[in-house]
């Protein structure tokens, strides 16, 4: 149950950038960058494990992306889901598994204006096709996490590589009636479809019914994206995190395969399309986060 005293809007985040007059900047990946830095994942939460095992850690990268210039640092809960914890053998309970992750992101913020994340990912792994669990174990899986998220302190739900239908219309029904802010960022294969089938334009435009702050694109290639954005028209508020690995975007060892300035070279011929966020996703770094802040100071102004 969500109290309503902890209910906030979606003004802060969209306030936030109409005060900024550009793009926010989103930060960048946290679970490739930690296998970069030797902190091993669980085979079922992924990085997420390292918020008990190594939170200085995780505090200090947060800090990282903060002081490379990022304006929305995602919490690194992109595998705390239910789904994943039941598969866990962690000792402290799901709630305060999440709660304690969204801990680590508000503590690194301290008392800057960022806005903190809520990162929610698809129930099962998010680049599988097949569904394998039951229409109630998604749906408790996202409400859940959602609320706990939420009830953390969270500023917005930030879903993430969201491809099947099916939880799309749960997590935005859900967000939608409790007025909890969210973006919904897509991911989706080279002919333009969900993984789950569906065109990705038939699926932006039914996701605008819903009272959504944003809508993203994230772990796809930029030629991907660019591939879309040719034939279809963008959202009014839309933003955009690529993948910057060096192989398939499913590969579970992902190493940087685009520098900063390379990145940001990517980045350009889309901002005359005016996102409300552009970030960078699995193989970047705040080297990536940093390229760009210091581009938007050259276009923008600080």
């Amino acid at each position: 149950m969500i109290e309503a005293e902890t209910k906030k809007t979606e003004t802060d985040f969209l306030s936030f950038q109409k005060e900024k007059n550009r793009p926010l900047i989103l930060d960048g990946a946290i679970g490739t960058l930690l296998l970069e830095r030797n902190l091993p994942p669980d085979t079922s939460l992924w990085s997420s494990s390292s918020n008990v095992t190594f939170p200085e850690e995780i505090i200090r990268l947060h800090k990282e992306y903060i002081s490379a210039g990022a304006e929305i640092v995602t919490t690194n809960t992109f595998r705390t889901n239910p789904v994943a914890y039941k598969l866990s053998d962690l000792t402290i309970s799901n709630e305060e598994f999440v709660r304690n992750s969204v801990q680590l992101a508000l503590k690194a913020r301290g008392d800057r204006k960022v806005i903190v994340a809520g990162s929610n990912a698809p129930a099962e792994d998010c680049y599988q096709a097949e569904r394998t669990i039951s229409k109630t174990e998604l749906e408790y899986n996202h409400k859940k996490h959602i609320e706990w998220l939420w009830e953390s302190g969270c500023d917005i739900i930030w879903n993430e590589t969201q491809s099947h239908l099916d939880e799309i219309e749960i997590i935005s029904k859900f967000c939608s009636q409790n007025s909890i802010p969210f973006v919904m960022n897509f991911y989706f294969d080279n002919g333009l479809n969900l993984l789950s089938g569906e065109p990705l334009y038939h699926v932006v435009d039914f996701i605008k019914s819903y009272s959504t702050a944003a809508i993203g694109f994230n772990c796809i290639k930029p030629e991907l994206f660019l591939k879309f954005a040719k034939s279809n028209p963008l959202p009014e508020r839309f933003g955009f995190y690529f993948n910057c690995g060096d192989g398939n975007v499913s590969d579970e060892n992902i190493s940087c395969g685009i520098d900063p300035a390379a990145y940001v070279e990517l980045v350009k011929p889309f901002l005359t399309h005016n996102p409300i966020f552009v970030g960078s996703c699995c193989g970047s770094n705040p080297n990536h986060t940093r390229a760009i802040k210091e581009y938007f100071d050259e276009v923008y102004g600080s």
